[in-house]
């Protein structure tokens, strides 16, 4: 999950994939914070002039069309399904329009009514389902005419448009003109008066579909985070044969007027340099590469890695092309060097977890804008603002857009990288740190050791490799400590340098090492090596227990002096259960495993047929890996510790399933926390299932184990981690300084324990005393989580009637155009 995360500019400039996610990602925005052990309040529509009004008859007698235009993207069908099934809750018709604006234009076949049943089994499809293409009839007023008298027929007034900026311009066009099309339609015949009344007007909502996350207006467009995958997927194969040989390897990303991809993929494999179209390289950047690529080599690497974005270009606006570099690069330094130009591959192959979730969102938020819309809202795209949706006039956010290529085509660069927003730029400054920075041959003085604690978290060595990397620029000594705090208390800690760390970004587990012990016991043996190992500060990268560790780590400071030294956590778990954060670097990981073993899974149902799969998650008594996998793979429930749930509820469940069955969608998939009840465990539930359902449907279960803490990173935990990793640094570096006294370090106040957390839509920094309150320790969960407000979009996807809160939807803002500066210097 994957998806997307650190701020972005305002609200409308792309955001880098902590979202970060991240982003992750993802709270709905008009639903209320659910309560924490108990069920959903009830939840009621705002009252209108005429009297109450309720989300399942909000759409009765309205139509609603949705098509998907321009490039394609994964998550499209997402985004589609929502729609669909979201638009039928609401008592809507709802109508597939095949082949983007073609099928608009040519009418007939090409509109058709969906169902329910239609938008199955789509979740996990890449490209676009109904289809997709280019239109130069829709370009012209007589095209706009035709597809305008297509929709007068079917009776649509609301019209959703998935696709890029192009596309969205071309919506907004067609609704300018609405009136007086339906005008000229009844003039000429072409619909009568009565339907020309029927549709008087025309509601435009557009969601962003576009691998580039090049426009302006949300942090995290459709398919950004799915390409990311897909690239990481090829950059990761390239890797192991470019060691072999000792090649140098040059890889061309999309990304004609936007670096995103290019910038986050450097980031996330390490590489020793990246072109990207808003920042051009000095003009002697050819002696520069071939310096660090020959100092990457002589630094005992076997091989080299060099980005290109395919609109990247110099200072001049000249093209820097992948066989430019590879040219060089062979007649410089003579070395191996082969390009590969990644191409469409990107568009292509399964959604992420991030994708579907965020597409599942924008679908549910743009049915809701479409059936609030009046005459008087103008056109607008629905946006995801940090971990909120929010609604923008979509010309504003186009124009915006249209400025970052012209700052780029006048030379203002600097420019260009502002427009992307604080954390774009962010992104860049941390690369540029990493790949292009050396450590000073003057030293701090000071000694900085990391270790990992509790179960091992994809992300967690990339989060490792950004500590020691820039640490090491910092001018300090970095230590490593391997298994945790039991290796801090037995002396298991040695210097590690630059090199060390070269290759971890991409590798999963703990290269440290990493135990569940806490500190407590050994205090008087860590407090010894602390002092033996000369160490002034700790970077603890874990989940659960390097949050409980450090609160035992501050409580020992009243005993043992040595303990009075800044630290840092991390957090770092599949479980996403260490308070202070919205997301922990690993769970991205974990949901995108969960997620794609679900698809296997229900591919088998569907071969089979009247087959329900119950299927157990991690996560301790933390359910969020089971509801996010929920709404990812399309499951028909997940049963949570924070959600309690009685023998009725599972007989009901059971009967929507024997219900289910009787329409062509045969199968069925139930997810289960590992904690979520002791009494009604995975057993309990298959039986119970095994036995209701008896010549309705069979049942299968799965437990899922300890795959979802393996793997290789995702693209959004290697950033992440990458992220955190240098946030860190630099904060507990200010704080070194700040508890010096005489060349010695004594730090016992509350703000000198920090854990590092993403909150909505920053990274910060929170003394874990205070964290103490808002922690249900008993439970090992914190007593507030966000995610806990999607549980209603789960379930209404999966068609149980339940009530749907849009008191808090998102209502139309305007964009700030103003520039930030960057969220931090590291």
């Amino acid at each position: 999950m994957a998806a997307v995360l650190v701020p972005g500019l305002s609200r409308f400039l792309a955001s880098a994939a902590l979202s970060l996610a991240a982003l992750l990602l993802l709270l709905l925005s008009f639903l209320p914070p659910a309560p924490s052990r108990g069920r959903p309040a009830g939840r009621k529509m705002p009252q209108s002039p005429a009297g109450p009004r309720h989300p399942e008859t909000l759409g009765v007698g309205k139509a609603i069309a949705v098509l998907t235009s321009g490039g394609d993207a994964q998550g499209m069908n997402a985004a589609v399904r929502a729609v669909v099934r979201v638009g039928i809750y609401t008592g809507a018709k709802v109508f597939f329009v095949y082949e983007g604006y073609q099928g608009l234009v040519d009418g007939g076949d090409h509109i058709k009514e969906a169902t329910w049943e239609s938008v199955s089994m789509m979740l996990q499809l890449g490209g676009t389902v109904i289809g997709s293409a280019r239109c130069q009839d829709f370009r012209t007023r007589e095209g706009r005419l035709r597809a305008a008298r297509n929709l007068a027929k079917h009776g649509i007034t609301n019209l959703c448009v998935i696709g890029g900026d192009g596309s969205l311009t071309g919506a907004d066009t067609f609704r300018a003109e609405w009136s007086g099309l339906v005008a000229e339609l009844v003039k000429t015949g072409g619909i009568t008066a009565e339907e020309a009344q029927r549709s008087s007007h025309l509601n435009i909502v557009g969601m962003v579909g576009s691998i580039d996350n090049d426009f302006c207006g949300t942090d995290m467009t459709i398919g950004t985070d799915s390409a990311l995958h897909r690239i990481m997927e090829i950059v990761d194969a390239i890797t192991t044969t470019a060691q072999s040989h000792q090649r140098t390897f040059v890889l061309e990303v999309m990304g004609r007027h936007c670096g995103y991809l290019a910038l986050i993929t450097a980031l996330a494999s390490g590489a020793d340099w990246v072109f990207i179209p808003e920042s051009p390289p000095e003009d002697d950047w050819e002696e520069h590469l071939c310096r660090r690529l020959a100092e990457t080599r002589d630094g005992g690497s076997r091989l080299n890695i060099i980005i290109v974005a395919e609109g990247a270009i110099d200072k001049h606006g000249k093209a820097i092309t992948s066989d430019n570099i590879k040219d060089l690069v062979v007649k410089r330094l003579g070395y191996d060097t082969r390009v590969t130009i990644l191409g469409h591959v990107q568009r292509g192959g399964t959604p992420s977890a991030f994708d579907r979730i965020l597409g599942s969102r924008m679908g549910v938020e743009a049915v809701m804008a479409l059936l609030e819309g009046t005459p008087d809202t103008p056109a607008c795209v629905v946006s995801l603002s940090g971990n909120q949706a929010v609604r923008l006039p979509l010309m504003e956010c186009v124009q915006v857009t249209k400025d970052v290529t012209t700052a780029m085509n006048e030379g203002r660069f600097e420019d260009a990288l502002k427009l992307r927003g604080r954390s774009f730029q962010n992104n860049w400054d941390v690369y540029k740190l990493l790949a292009h920075i050396r450590p000073p041959t003057t030293k701090s003085g000071y000694t900085l050791a990391v270790l990992n604690v509790g179960a091992p978290a994809a992300g967690m060595n990339a989060a490792v490799r950004a500590t020691v990397r820039i640490g090491l620029i910092h001018g300090h000594r970095v230590l490593a400590v391997h298994d945790g705090f039991e290796g801090l208390a037995f002396g298991m800690v040695e210097e590690i340098s630059w090199n060390a760390v070269g290759s971890w970004t991409g590798l999963g587990g703990s290269k440290l090492g990493t135990k569940r012990t806490l500190p407590k016991k050994y205090f008087e043996e860590i407090s010894t090596n602390i002092s033996k190992f000369g160490i002034h500060a700790l970077i603890i990268i874990g989940g659960f227990e390097a949050f409980t560790g450090g609160l035992e780590l501050v409580e020992g400071r009243a005993r043992f002096e040595e303990l009075c030294i800044p630290l840092c956590i991390i957090p770092a778990t599949v479980s996403n259960n260490v308070p202070g954060s919205d997301f922990s670097i690993g769970a991205d990981t974990a949901l995108n495993t969960i997620t794609t073993t679900c698809d296997l899974i229900k591919q088998s149902a569907a071969g089979t047929k009247r087959r329900v799969f119950i299927i157990e998650t991690m996560g301790g008594f933390c359910g969020y890996l089971a509801t996010m996998a929920g709404l990812a793979a399309g499951a028909d429930a997940a049963y949570i510790y924070e959600e309690p749930f009685s023998s009725r509820d599972l007989q009901a469940n059971v009967d929507h399933l024997i219900e289910k069955m009787k329409t062509t969608v045969k199968r069925g998939l139930v997810l289960r926390n590992e904690r979520c009840n002791e009494n009604y465990t995975t057993d309990f539930i298959y039986n119970l299932y095994s036995e209701e359902g008896k010549g309705v449907f069979d049942c299968r279960k799965n437990i899922l184990g300890h795959m979802q803490q393996g793997g290789s990173p995702t693209p959004f935990d290697r950033n992440f981690g990458t992220k955190m990793g240098a946030k860190a640094v630099a904060w507990i570096t200010g704080k070194i300084k700040e508890c010096s006294r005489h060349g010695r370090i004594f730090a016992n106040t509350a703000d000198s324990a920090c854990l590092l957390g993403m909150r909505k839509r920053s990274l910060v920094f929170q003394p874990i005393t205070e964290l103490r309150q808002q922690t249900d320790f008993e439970h090992r969960i914190p007593k507030e989580q966000w995610w806990l407000r999607l549980r209603p979009i789960l379930k209404i996807l999966a068609k149980y009637n339940i009530e749907l809160d849009t008191s808090e939807t998102a209502h139309l803002e305007h964009l700030t155009r103003k520039v930030l500066v960057p969220e931090a210097t590291l």
